[in-house]
């Protein structure tokens, strides 16, 4: 079992920055990969970013250049450096860890972040 726990979001306005953070409990998170998920007021949950347990990296299109997923497994802990902020990347932000091999998935509770003048 991995326990998550996000912190860092927050209200920010248009342009500025956060960084949201995950810490994994219980298991080392060393051989998952990771993901970022993000789900606005009535759409969707969609893929942010990804960093695989080989330390490749994937960004959703409307993030590309502004967001930075990273992760540092000596502190059992995964990153979303989140720049350039718009007010469309309003939404409640998600960790998620998955090991395929052994079918493992989990969650982190989920951390709000709104960007707003």
């Amino acid at each position: 079992q991995v326990q998550l726990v996000e912190s860092g979001g927050g209200l920010v306005q248009p342009g500025g920055s956060l960084r949201l953070s995950c810490t994994a409990s219980g298991n080392t998170i060393r051989l998952y990969d990771i993901n970022w998920y993000r789900q606005a007021p009535g759409k969707q949950r969609e893929l942010v970013a990804t960093v695989t347990s080989g330390g490749s990296t994937n960004y959703a299109d409307s993030v590309k250049g502004r967001f930075t997923v990273s992760r540092d497994n000596a502190k059992n802990t995964m990153y979303l450096q989140m720049d350039s902020l718009k007010p469309e990347d309003t939404a409640v932000y998600y960790c998620n860890v998955v090991w395929k091999f052994l079918g493992a998935n989990y969650w982190g509770q989920g951390t709000q972040v709104t960007v707003s003048s």
